[in-house]
């Protein structure tokens, strides 16, 4: 197997329904300008609040992808 090199880069999807789509979300909006992409970790889960009632859901994700120099 030929060696590689990956970055990863640190993403926060958002969503008013749910964490996973909020993950989901990071993950497809970074697939549609970066190629190659490989793994994706829910490195934070949190919520963004207004008046005390949750106004969205957060998740920052970790992104891997093939580095091409």
């Amino acid at each position: 197997m030929a060696e590689s090199v990956y970055k990863v880069i640190e993403l926060v999807g958002t969503s008013t329904e749910s964490w996973e789509k909020a993950a989901a979300n990071a993950v497809e909006i970074a697939g549609k300008s970066l190629r190659d992409l490989r793994i994706a970790e829910i490195a934070q889960l949190d919520m963004h609040l207004e008046e005390g009632k949750i106004h969205c859901y957060r998740a920052k994700v970790k992104v891997s992808f093939k580095f091409e120099p």
